[in-house]
Parts: C-alpha cells; structure tokens; sequence
C-alpha cells in the first residue's frame, strides 16, 4: 500500500509558490499571518491580496511567485502558511479528480507520476483528514 512519501518528495525548488491560479486565504489564514508578520488584518486584503472572484489570493509578485516567497530563504511565512499550502500536493479535489495528479506533476518534480488513481484518491483524503484535524487545534 502507498503511503504519501512514495509519491512525493518536497524537493524545496518553489515551483508550488509560483501561479497555479493563487493561493485562497480565508479569515484565519489571514489571522495567523497578520500576527506573524505584524500587519493590520483590517487592510490585509488590500495590501497583499487580489480578488479571484470573491475570495482573496494571496498577491503574486512581479517574477510571478507569492509575496512571501523569497527565492534565498524559501517561503517567509512558513511557520503559518495558509491551509491550502499546508495541504500540496494532496489537494482536496485530487479525492473525486485523481487524474489531475499527473498534470500537477508536471510543474511540481517532487511528485512521483504514474500512481493508479485510487491511490491517490485515498491518499489524498487521508492527508487532508489529518491536515483538517491539526490545522483546527
């Protein structure tokens, strides 16, 4: 049975900082930064987020990376990156769409491609289970 090491291996080359639609935050991803990066959570938003739609994205920098990515020092927020960074690659949608593993894997070669899809589809709902329950303490 695969666990989730077998199928990807961060190899800290920030490819996941960069584009990939933006990165939602939602009021306590922005909580959890604004305390940690000494920002105002009432303008927030306005000083380093974009609007996709309703929901804030975190602002990409000029080279196309978020913000608070520093090629030298990785992701300046690390210790209190958002939810749906915590959660790469075992995103939620790759539960019911395992097919997208692959086309992930592509800009992300820490990911093993090639896994039968209900291993990934059980893997990522494994992950995001365990993510849910510490992401909440």
């Amino acid at each position: 049975m695969l666990t989730p090491e077998d199928i990807f291996d961060c190899k800290l080359c920030g490819e996941c900082c960069r584009g990939f639609g933006g990165t939602y935050v939602d009021e306590r991803d922005i909580r959890k930064i604004c305390d940690y990066i000494q920002a105002d959570t009432g303008t927030f938003v306005e000083n380093y987020c974009d609007m996709s739609g309703s929901r804030p994205v975190l602002t990409l920098g000029q080279d196309g990376s978020c913000i608070f990515f520093d090629p030298q020092k990785q992701c300046t927020i690390h210790p209190v990156k958002p939810y749906m960074c915590r959660a790469w690659p075992f995103i939620k949608g790759l539960i019911n769409h395992p097919e997208n593993w692959d086309i992930m894997a592509n800009s992300c070669p820490g990911m093993k491609k090639g896994v039968p899809a209900e291993d990934i589809s059980r893997i990522a709902a494994m992950e995001k289970e365990k993510l849910d329950r510490d992401f909440n303490r």
